[in-house]
């Protein structure tokens, strides 16, 4: 009877790894396919790293000039100067900035300093003409009149 023993065993054992071939068959042909999936997407990251890299050592010549890299200067006797060549008051260039006419006192006189924001606004007013700064004033004027007249009419 050992002998029916030993074989009802190795049955037993053979149909259960029978089954479990089945069951697991699927599940390695799918880590398989995940696998090829992580290794393409792994050499799709490798080469957008070495593009992100080449564009990076972009040279000087041809980069654009990039306004924010050059910290831009402020002096405060070249206020004046600038209200002059354009022909505005301390009033009418407080608004062209967005400051008050108190703030353009008190940098003009070095009492104060204008923030990054203001300063940015003061370069671009470098390049104005008396006409062009004439204009944004009068741009300014008529969005502000649109606002309080619809503050009016509430």
């Amino acid at each position: 009877m050992a002998n029916l023993g030993a074989m009802l065993k190795e049955e037993i054992t053979r149909l259960s790894r029978k089954e479990a071939r089945k069951q697991v068959e699927p599940v390695r042909k799918a880590a398989a396919s995940h696998r090829g999936d992580i290794a393409a997407l792994k050499r799709q990251v490798a080469l957008l790293q070495r593009q992100l890299k080449s564009l990076g050592r972009v040279s000087p010549k041809t980069e654009a000039p990039n306004k924010e890299a050059a910290p831009i200067r402020f002096v405060a006797k070249g206020m004046p100067s600038l209200r002059s060549r354009l022909g505005l008051s301390q009033n009418d260039f407080g608004k062209l900035v967005g400051v008050s006419t108190q703030s353009i006192y008190n940098w003009e006189h070095g009492k104060s300093v204008p923030r990054k924001a203001q300063l940015a606004v003061l370069a671009g007013l470098r390049g104005l003409g008396k006409r062009q700064a004439q204009e944004r004033l009068q741009q300014l004027a008529k969005k502000t009149t649109k606002k309080s007249g619809k503050s009016a009419k509430r």
